[in-house]
C-alpha cells in the first residue's frame, strides 16, 4: 500500500503517529505540489489533503481519481455540499476527517465518508492504517470540534466579561472537566485560525446563536494571533 499527504508539518508530524503502518508515507508541505506529482499520484493507494478546507477547490482534482481513498481535512465544511458546488463527478472513496492539530492523533478518530456505500471499505483500510475511528454524519464541525471550539469560545466570553483571569479559567476547567487543557492552551495549540473559522462556519450552518463568536475571540482572529 502507497500512501502519500499533503499538509503542515505539524499535523503530518501527528498523523505520522496516529499510522500504524509499516509501510513508506510520502509526504508534501501543500497539496498543490502533490497534486502536480502525476506519477506519485497515480502509485498511490491511500491520499490526505490534512488542510483540504482551506481550498476546497480542489474536490475537483481529488474526487476525480481512479479508484483511490483519499482522506480530506472537513471540519469547516460538509463533503457532499463541496461535490455538489463544484459539480465534481465522484470516482474515489473520499473520507472526511479532523485535521486540526490535537484531533488527529487520537485514540478513536472522528471520520465521515462522503458515500455511505463505502463503510465496509473505510472499515478494511482501517484495519491496515491500524486506525480506530467512529463515524459522524457529514456536517460543517463534526462532533468534538463543536463542544470544545465552544467552550472556547465561552471562555473568551468570559475573559471579556473580566469575571476570571485566563489562568484561573484554564485551572478552573482542567480541575473541574479533567480535560487535559484549560480553553486557552487548547486555542494556542490549535490555533485561533481554526477555531474561528469553523466556529463561523458552524454558526453559518445551523443558525445557532450558540456558536456566534465572542468579539474578542474575532478580533484575536483578525489580528492573526495564534
Amino acid at each position: 500500500m502507497k500512501i502519500i499527504c499533503a499538509g503542515e508539518e505539524q499535523r503530518i508530524f501527528e498523523l505520522n503517529q496516529w499510522l500504524d503502518t509499516e509501510e513508506d508515507i510520502i509526504f508534501y508541505d501543500s497539496a498543490t505540489k502533490m497534486l502536480e506529482n502525476a506519477s506519485v499520484l497515480d502509485d498511490a493507494d491511500v491520499i490526505f489533503d490534512l488542510n483540504f478546507d482551506d481550498h476546497p477547490e480542489l474536490i475537483e482534482h481529488f474526487a476525480g481519481l481512479e479508484n483511490k481513498i483519499v482522506f480530506l481535512s472537513a471540519i469547516k465544511l460538509q463533503l457532499s455540499a463541496v461535490t455538489e458546488k463544484y459539480k465534481s463527478p465522484v470516482k474515489s472513496m473520499i473520507v472526511g476527517m479532523n485535521a486540526c492539530p490535537t484531533f488527529i492523533n487520537r485514540p478513536v478518530a472522528e471520520l465521515t465518508l462522503l458515500n455511505q456505500a463505502d463503510e465496509k471499505k473505510l472499515e478494511e483500510i482501517a484495519k491496515q492504517l491500524g486506525i480506530s475511528y467512529t463515524l459522524v454524519n457529514d456536517r460543517v464541525g463534526m462532533v468534538s470540534a463543536r463542544i470544545l471550539f465552544m467552550i472556547i469560545n465561552e471562555a473568551y466570553y468570559t475573559l471579556e466579561e473580566g469575571t476570571a483571569s485566563k489562568e484561573d479559567i484554564n485551572l478552573a476547567m482542567k480541575l473541574g472537566t479533567n480535560y487535559p487543557y484549560g480553553p486557552f492552551e487548547w486555542a494556542s495549540r490549535i490555533g485561533i485560525k481554526d477555531i474561528y473559522e469553523t466556529l463561523k462556519a458552524v454558526h453559518e450552518d445551523t443558525g445557532n446563536e450558540r456558536y456566534e463568536i465572542c468579539p474578542m475571540l474575532e478580533v484575536k482572529y483578525q489580528e492573526g494571533e495564534n
